[in-house]
């Protein structure tokens, strides 16, 4: 059984320390612990690391398209890798949890995130593990486009180290104790 877990965000260096981008960082902490390094996969549509996670075989993936048009390039390697939705964690950034906190479930709508809309368009279910990384609201009257795409603020960076690490723990946890154990540890 393959898992594919799949960080979402945009590619380039404009937008890799973007709140909108967590799920990349995820997934750059989950190929360090794979031992595996980034290469283009034969679609073009997306960079992938294959190797263990929790032991259990994983394929880590990130779209080379921006985060609205994500679903093309994960039904392509859902489709390559022979993986069912069942065996699908999509990481990405959450606006309605705060800065710090985690979610994990299964299923559920978009809540207005276009990344997952693609995704559920594209393979034609919600039926997936999400980690919801919390990045919060912004403040004020702030546009959240513009929220999701600056960077965190310097004291958010002091701390967005451990909190990237303690979800990609999130990601191993499902993989091996599954949802319910998974959520007892780290929704809260």
């Amino acid at each position: 059984m393959t898992w594919l877990v799949v960080g979402l965000g945009n590619p380039g260096p404009t937008y890799a320390s973007t709140r909108h981008n967590v799920g990349h960082l995820v997934a750059e902490v989950l190929a360090a612990r794979t031992g595996g390094s980034w290469k283009k996969h034969k679609s073009g549509r997306a960079d992938v690391v294959e190797g263990r996670l929790a032991d259990e075989r994983a394929v880590l993936g990130r779209s080379r398209s921006y985060m609205n048009e994500s679903g093309g390039p994960v039904s392509t390697l859902m489709k390559f890798f022979d993986v069912e939705p069942a065996n699908l964690i999509v990481i990405h950034d959450e606006l309605d949890i705060d800065f710090g906190m985690l979610r994990v479930k299964l299923g559920g709508g978009d809540n207005g995130h276009n990344g997952l809309k693609s995704i559920r368009q594209s393979i034609d279910t919600g039926d997936f593990y999400r980690i919801r990384v919390g990045i919060g609201r912004p403040p004020g009257r702030q546009d959240v486009h513009d929220f999701v795409l600056k960077p965190y603020t310097a004291a958010e960076r002091k701390d967005l180290p451990t909190y990237v690490e303690e979800a990609a723990d999130a990601v191993e946890s499902l993989m091996t104790h599954g949802l319910q154990q998974t959520q007892s540890v780290f929704n809260r």
